[in-house]
């Protein structure tokens, strides 16, 4: 592997990693030489698949049970944490509810907030206080297209969403001119089981499906590689406060993000101007 790509002795930590997107980026840093410590609220102590992909490729896996919506749980696996020499960060972890906002139990959106943006910060911070000291590190978060779009019956999901959107800038904001550069990727339709209700619903999946330019639903790893990039050497330095770099696509006038192996970076700088690099992939 070409040496600006390789993550060759580095160690990530991957939430939500046991399947899906974070499983398929989980494989991806190993791939690319990354140990991987592997964190889900149903990881397997022993053997599991993720286990075997990691191994098998020759990288150290660590792995980690934390139920993301417990507030103490979380606190102490990031003091856990803390004591590794994190260099790679992939806040991916992340529950969905559905109901319409007028019925939406205050249960489920506080369960939602806990699991997909309080749990993240939490465990950014946490991190990131050695990577600072050393100079170096890289956080990137699962946003969605729900943090543009707003969505559908998912008042909590697309709340927590929107916050690591703003998250994501205001990490990056204070953090990057000390060497510890804070991303996101923001998926649109990728065929996991978060989204098993919309694919098993024929109008609905229909609908999706027609708006997305490759015709078809998206994989996990589809988008493994846009975060690869953005954790290896090759990407943009930290020497000037980063932007997140959000993965998109224009579909009727709005700027979307669907894993469609083409995509558009809307690069938001800290002044607010925009540039836009197309990458064909």
């Amino acid at each position: 592997m070409n040496s600006q790509f390789s993550l060759a002795v580095k160690l990530a930590a991957v939430t939500g990693a046991r399947r899906g997107i974070g499983l398929a980026m989980s494989i991806a840093l190993a791939q690319a030489g990354a140990d991987i410590i592997g964190v889900s609220s149903h990881m397997e102590d022993g053997d599991s698949e993720l286990r075997r992909k990691v191994e098998g490729l020759g990288r150290k896996f660590l792995p980690f049970k934390v139920d993301f919506s417990d507030r103490t749980a979380v606190i102490e696996f990031a003091k856990i944490l803390s004591q590794h020499e994190i260099d790679i960060l992939v806040n991916n972890a992340g529950s969905i509810e559905r109901s319409p906002a007028l019925i939406h139990p205050i249960e489920s959106w506080d369960r939602i907030i806990e699991i997909n943006l309080n749990s993240q910060f939490i465990l950014s911070q946490a991190v990131a206080k050695k990577m600072i000291a050393k100079g170096s590190g890289k956080i990137i978060f699962t946003a969605s297209l729900l943090s543009f779009q707003g969505g559908i019956n998912v008042p909590g999901y697309t709340a927590a969403k929107t916050g690591i959107a703003g998250l994501v800038k205001a990490l990056s904001n204070e953090w990057a001119i000390k060497g510890v550069c804070v991303n996101a990727i923001a998926p649109g339709y990728i065929a996991t089981d978060n989204t098993q209700a919309l694919q098993d619903d024929p109008d609905r999946s229909k609908s999706i499906t027609e708006r997305i330019p490759m015709g078809r639903w998206g994989k996990p790893e589809d988008i493994a590689g846009t975060r690869l990039a953005l954790l290896a050497r090759a990407a943009l330095g930290c020497r000037e406060p980063l932007p997140p770099l959000i993965p998109a696509r224009t579909i009727r006038g709005w700027i979307l993000a669907d894993a469609c192996r083409c995509y558009e970076f809307r690069c938001l700088s800290i002044d607010d101007r925009t540039e836009r690099v197309s990458i064909q992939g």
